[in-house]
């Protein structure tokens, strides 16, 4: 009997979408994402959000994640909210938001306590600077497998690597402030999407 073929991770962005089915499924969806994201939440996300549930496209969850992190508070939390609120509105927003802090809050609360006890040991130090090594790892490893998703961009995937270079010279090298960056490079970045996408809205009328 021939097997149904098997589909990768990298064309989840293909399937059908599927949706949270009760406010309820968003909790303990975003309770589930929560504890997993140990050093490297944006990878988690991704990979539930977009592989796993297929709640969103790579190209949506690039979108939003663009959104949430501009937005004041944490990045995850803030899209969480985004995604809860759009399915079921305010309920929906808090059910999310519940389900990203009620367990972590417990797990950070025993963790404080535990790790005042050894704070001032050199094993815990350096066990904290080698889970800061693989949280940056992990990032850098899903950006990467999310520049696939600009390739769909407005602007195009030149330019979209272009201001990504830009911001992280910005940044990592020039150490200028993040709202600066928001504001300079990432504003000129929305006046030329739009001029993109006016000029296309031009062409097909």
């Amino acid at each position: 009997m021939p097997q149904p073929a098997q589909t990768s991770p990298d064309a989840a962005d293909l399937l059908p979408f599927n949706h949270p089915q009760s406010k309820t499924d968003l909790f303990l969806s975003f309770t589930w994402l929560a504890l997993q994201g140990f050093g490297g939440v944006l990878a988690v996300v991704q990979r539930e959000l977009v592989e796993k549930k297929r709640w969103m496209t790579r190209e949506q969850f690039v979108e939003d994640w663009a959104v949430a992190q501009i937005m004041p508070g944490p990045n995850v939390v803030n899209l969480s909210m985004m995604i809860g609120g759009r399915y079921f509105g305010l309920p929906g927003a808090m059910a999310a938001l519940a389900g990203m802090l009620a367990a972590p809050l417990v797990i950070v609360l025993l963790l404080a306590v535990l790790y005042g006890s050894v704070a001032d040991s050199a094993v815990a130090q350096n066990a904290l600077r080698g889970m800061g090594a693989v949280a940056a790892g992990l990032i850098t490893a899903t950006g990467i497998k999310l520049i696939a998703a600009l390739d769909r961009n407005a602007m195009g995937m030149g330019v979209c690597i272009a201001l990504a270079a830009l911001t992280f010279v910005a940044i990592a090298l020039l150490r200028w402030p993040l709202l600066w960056v928001l504001l300079g490079i990432g504003g000129g970045a929305c006046v030329w999407a739009y001029q993109v996408l006016k000029r296309a809205e031009e062409i097909r009328t």
